[in-house]
């Protein structure tokens, strides 16, 4: 009799390498442990008093950042589950540009909840029901805890509302002086007549490094770090712009060819042909009334030469988001081409001039009388990366307007709507009949999460904390009642001015129950063998040939 050895279960079904974890094997817990993991890297980088993280991508770049969206995007996460949980925070991130981190705490929250009900022995589909059904409460009753609105986009003092609370988050201390310049550039750009054409793009962060950021200043038009290539440095009055995106020199040829000379005098004729070709090209470009060339590729020293010549000012712009947005501005239509634009290529831009930054020249392109307005903030700084951090703090800015365009009321900041929610949650659950309403009541608990971590961050004792903010909320007046993170005590919100965006708000905890039920509905993950063959073994790095590897 022949010995019979057991196989993997369905090893014929699928190619050999592939993994299988089913519910037996503890799929949902260990799902939720992955998200529990992620959601603990970000849950101390929440709020004003929030811990940076460094982070060092494939290439060696090193951030240093409390910004959820930056770890998540250079965090490289291979967990399926967990990939899940980031696209729904890259859509928190892409439609309302604030509360990424919102996302996946409150998701790993309700996850950890749903652990614990799990083991109580609640089914998932009833878990799933309750969360659904707390969810639209939710949905429904933040409606009626709105405390103020942003009535008007073009008064400055009303878009800070909305704006500072969200910079704060980032930047503490420095919330009034970054919110001062958003608000500056998005004054300058806001179309009177119809501010909900507002373009996120249209306003720009060009970095300076020196000095310090009380140094930072909005300027209307767009910036380019570098000064243009030729002597032609200004232009002062309305001029017809041209964009190329390729190269600015002699054509050379894609083939190899071979040019045989006789004597000195026609090796003189080849090169003068070349330049009157060159010439030629540029006069043309000049009759066509230019006095703007943008090139977006290299340009030669000789063709530089010509538009010198011809008073042309000529400047390099590398980047290609760059120069579409200087073909938006100036109406201009990017040429693949060199050679003389037609009349509807051709752009209008009112002035051009150079000006020192700091130890660096800069060139500002203004359009004053253009529809296609854009304005540039230049911040300074000491080092690259608190730049950077200031960058991302002026984006989430400048983003938090596109949740206001969608809805412009506010509700109360500083933990003081989750403890409300809190409250209102568990009153909601208590009068729902059947095992649901254990459901409700615990998605309820998961809110206190963010004033919790609001209290522990700022070095406070939050059981003391919460507490009194309970008993705050407990009263009819309650609801303005928030955490004060400088003083260990609470805070009025409306008299602070910490409010947080409703539609941004919303939008964060729909999307991270969506992420929830998604995740605990999964009882299965099969993963195929990984494409690409053996990977090779990474050799050791060869030392001295006296010292031991």
């Amino acid at each position: 009799m022949s010995l019979k050895l057991p196989q993997v279960p369905n090893s014929g079904l699928f190619k050999q390498g592939y993994q299988s974890m089913s519910n037996a094997d503890g799929a949902i817990v260990r799902n939720i442990e992955a998200v529990r993991e992620i959601s603990s890297i970000l849950l101390t980088s929440m709020g004003p008093s929030g811990r940076n993280k460094i982070i060092v991508n494939k290439l060696g770049k090193i951030f240093i950042t409390n910004d959820a969206a930056t770890m998540l995007n250079e965090l490289e996460i291979v967990h399926p589950v967990v990939k899940i949980l980031t696209m729904a925070s890259k859509q928190q991130e892409f439609e309302m540009g604030d509360n990424t981190n919102l996302v996946i705490i409150l998701a790993g929250e309700f996850l950890n909840i749903a652990e614990k009900l799990i083991n109580l022995g609640l089914n998932v589909t009833e878990i799933i029901q309750g969360y659904n059904l707390a969810n639209k409460f939710v949905l429904e009753t933040l409606d009626k805890l709105v405390v103020d609105n942003v009535e008007s986009l073009l008064d400055a003092s009303h878009l800070q509302k909305a704006i500072k609370p969200v910079i704060a988050a980032k930047q503490y201390g420095y919330e009034d002086l970054i919110s001062k310049l958003v608000s500056d550039g998005v004054q300058l750009i806001l179309n009177p007549k119809n501010p909900r054409a507002f373009n996120v793009d249209s306003i720009r962060v060009v970095k300076i490094m020196g000095s310090s950021l009380s140094e930072s200043q909005v300027i209307k038009g767009m910036v380019f770090p570098r000064e243009p290539e030729g002597s032609v440095k200004n232009v002062k009055s309305k001029s017809k712009v041209v964009v190329f995106t390729c190269p600015i020199d002699i054509s050379t040829t894609e083939t190899k060819g071979t040019v045989l000379l006789h004597n000195a005098q026609e090796m003189l004729d080849f090169s003068k042909g070349e330049e009157q070709q060159l010439d030629q090209m540029c006069k043309e470009i000049y009759d066509s009334g230019v006095k703007v060339v943008v090139a977006g590729s290299n340009v030669g020293d000789l063709a530089l030469h010509f538009f010198n010549k011809y008073n042309i000012l000529l400047l390099k712009v590398p980047s290609k988001f760059d120069l579409r947005r200087i073909c938006q501005v100036c109406g201009a239509t990017p040429l693949p081409r060199l050679g003389a634009p037609m009349p509807d290529e051709m752009g209008e831009i009112d002035i051009i001039e150079t000006k020192e930054i700091g130890g660096d020249r800069v060139t500002i392109f203004r359009q004053d009388e253009s529809i296609s307005r854009t304005a540039t903030i230049i911040i300074r700084g000491a080092t690259q990366n608190s730049l950077d951090d200031v960058e991302r703090a002026i984006d989430d800015g400048v983003n938090a307007i596109k949740g206001l365009l969608k809805d412009n009321r506010l509700l109360p900041g500083a933990g003081a709507v989750e403890i409300e929610l809190i409250k209102l949650i568990t009153k909601y659950g208590e009068n729902t009949p059947g095992l649901l309403q254990l459901a409700i009541k615990q998605f309820a608990k998961a809110f206190e999460v963010i004033p919790r971590v609001l209290a522990e961050t700022s070095g406070f004792d939050s059981s003391e904390l919460l507490s009194k903010l309970y008993a705050a909320h407990s009263n009819d007046d309650g609801l303005k009642y928030g955490i004060d993170i400088d003083n260990d005590d609470l805070v009025d919100v409306s008299i602070s001015g910490i409010y947080d965006i409703l539609a941004a708000k919303k939008s964060a905890i729909d999307l991270a129950v969506e992420a929830t039920n998604t995740i605990l509905s999964i009882d299965q993950i099969i993963m195929a063998k990984r494409a690409g063959g053996p990977q090779i073994p990474k050799q050791g790095r060869p030392g001295n040939w006296d010292s031991e590897d």
